[in-house]
C-alpha cells in the first residue's frame, strides 16, 4: 500500500535526504495571494469583515464575534462525564509537565559593581487558536492554555471556528475546554479573519472591544498559516504549521500491528497527513503493508486515511542498518517520531531532530495528543531541525537588566571607547566620556 524507497547500501547526503524523502506539498506562499485581502479587509471594516467572511466560508453568520459567558458555562455543564474526565486528567497532567519548564531570573555579577539580570516576563495577552475543520480539537485547547497560563501570561483569548450546527459558536467541546481550564474569552472566528482580527483587534457588534493580542498560537489550514505569516512582526507567532506527520524508526522487533495503527491514526487528521515508517526489516514492511490493507478498510475515515497514505508524503524507507535509519529521521525532522526498536531508550538518546519523540512499543504518538502531559503543538515540515515546540517558553520574553555603579563603569570605559572607535561609532564612546568629564584616561 505505502510507497517505498530504498536506500540499503546507499549513504546519502542531508541534502540528498532532504530532496529524496516523502514530504507534503504545501504551498503557503501560493495561498497569501487569497489571503491579503482578507486580512487587509478585517484591517479596515474589523468585525463586519470577519462576520461577512464567516458566512461566506462556514456558512453561518454569529450573532457577536465573543461567545456570551453563559454558553460556556451551559457547554461544560452538558459535556459527557467521561469526556470532561478525560479532559481533566489531560489538563492535570500537562500542567504537571509545564510546571516544572517556568524558567527563573539569573543574575550575574560581572565584576563588582556591575551585574546583569535575565529576568522573564510574559506576554501580556495571546491568542489560542483550536482548529474546527475535518476535526474539533478540545484538546488543542488544553495543549494552548495551560503553558499560557504556567508562563503567567494575564489576558487570553481562545478563537475557534463557529459552527453552522451550534447556532454560530464553537464545538461545545472547544467551549467546554476553555471553561475548564477557566479561560472566559472566546471567540467565535476561524480562519485568516481570525488571525487577523486578533492582530488588529476591533468592536463586537455590542460595542464591546476585541483587543488586539501579542502572540497568536495554534495549528490551521494553510490559509491560517498564511495569515500568519503575512501578520508575522504585528504579532509572535509560535510557527508555520503544516499537515501533521509521524515517522516511525523501527527494526525486526517492532509488532506490525502497532505501527500499522499508529501510522493510520496520524493519516486519520488530513489527506495531506504524512505516515513514514523507516525501518531495517522488509518483512516487517511487507506486514505492515498488509496489516495496512485490513485496517484502513476497517476504521471510520477510510477515504481520508487511504488518500492520505497513497499521497506523496507517506510511504516506507528501507535502510540497511538502525544507524542508517537515525540518519533518515534526523533529515526528515519529523513533527511525531516514534521508536520502536531493540533498545528503543537509547536509540531515542541519539535522535537530534523531531518535535517529539515517543520511545517503545506503549509511547503511541496518540498518547502524546491527549494524556501523556507533552506538548503536542509541534514543529511539522522539516522545522524540528531548528525549532521547539509550545511550551511556557513560547510565551516568555528574557529582557536583560544591566546595573553598573560608577566605578565599574569607569573600570571598563576605555574598552567601550577602543571598541567605539574601531566601529567608527565615536558618540557611543562620548556616552560613556561625558560621565567622566570627557575623559577616561
Amino acid at each position: 500500500m505505502l510507497n517505498r524507497t530504498d536506500l540499503r547500501g546507499q549513504v546519502p547526503t542531508a541534502a540528498e535526504l532532504r530532496a529524496t524523502l516523502p514530504r507534503a506539498e504545501y504551498d503557503v506562499d501560493a495561498a497569501l495571494h487569497h489571503v491579503r485581502p482578507v486580512v487587509e479587509a478585517v484591517r479596515d471594516r474589523g468585525v463586519e469583515a470577519v462576520l461577512s467572511y464567516t458566512e461566506k466560508f462556514d456558512k453561518v453568520r454569529p450573532a457577536s464575534v465573543r461567545v456570551p459567558r453563559e454558553r460556556l458555562t451551559k457547554a461544560l455543564a452538558e459535556l459527557d462525564p467521561a469526556v470532561r474526565a478525560a479532559l481533566e486528567e489531560s489538563i492535570t497532567r500537562a500542567r504537571k509537565v509545564h510546571a516544572e519548564q517556568r524558567r527563573t531570573d539569573v543574575t550575574t555579577t560581572v565584576v563588582e559593581g556591575g551585574t546583569v539580570t535575565e529576568k522573564w516576563v510574559p506576554v501580556e495577552r495571546v491568542g489560542l487558536y483550536a482548529p474546527g475543520g475535518l476535526a474539533v480539537y478540545p484538546s488543542t485547547v488544553v495543549m494552548n492554555v495551560v503553558p499560557a497560563q504556567i508562563a503567567g501570561v494575564g489576558s487570553l483569548v481562545v478563537c475557534s471556528p463557529p459552527q453552522a450546527a451550534f447556532d454560530g459558536l464553537p464545538h461545545p467541546t472547544i467551549l467546554a475546554a476553555a471553561e475548564l481550564l477557566g479561560v472566559d474569552e472566546v471567540w467565535a472566528a476561524g480562519g485568516a479573519q481570525a488571525v487577523a482580527l486578533l492582530a488588529y483587534g476591533g468592536t463586537d457588534t455590542d460595542g464591546a472591544e476585541l483587543a488586539p493580542v501579542d502572540i497568536v498560537t495554534g495549528p490551521g489550514n494553510i490559509y491560517l498559516t498564511a495569515a500568519k505569516r503575512l501578520l508575522r512582526g504585528l504579532i509572535g507567532i509560535d510557527a508555520e504549521a503544516g499537515p501533521t506527520e509521524i515517522a516511525i524508526l523501527a527494526d525486526e522487533t517492532a509488532d506490525p500491528v502497532h505501527v500499522a495503527a499508529d501510522l493510520i491514526s496520524q493519516a486519520e487528521h488530513d489527506p495531506l497527513a504524512a505516515s513514514v515508517l523507516v525501518t531495517t526489516s522488509t518483512e516487517l514492511a511487507d506486514a505492515v503493508d498488509k496489516e495496512l490493507v485490513n485496517r484502513v478498510a476497517a476504521t471510520k475515515h477510510t477515504e481520508r486515511v487511504a488518500e492520505a497514505l497513497a499521497g506523496k508524503q507517506s510511504g516506507i524507507i528501507l535502510v540497511s542498518t538502525v544507524d542508517d535509519g537515525l540518519r533518515v529521521v534526523d533529515a526528515y525532522a519529523a513533527e511525531h517520531l516514534e521508536i520502536q526498536t531493540a533498545d528503543a531508550r537509547a536509540v531515542a538518546a541519539r535522535v537530534r531532530n523531531a518535535g517529539a519523540i515517543f520511545v517503545g512499543a506503549y509511547a503511541p504518538v496518540s498518547l502524546g495528543d491527549y494524556c501523556a502531559g507533552s506538548n503536542h503543538v509541534l514543529p511539522t515540515g522539516g522545522f524540528a531541525r531548528h525549532s521547539s515546540g509550545l511550551s511556557v517558553q513560547s510565551f516568555l520574553k528574557g529582557i536583560h537588566v544591566v546595573d553598573y555603579t560608577e566605578d565599574a563603569l569607569r573600570e571598563v570605559a576605555g574598552r567601550v571607547v577602543a571598541l567605539a572607535d574601531a566601529e567608527d561609532l565615536p558618540a557611543h564612546g562620548e556616552a560613556v566620556t561625558a560621565r567622566f568629564g570627557g575623559s577616561v584616561r
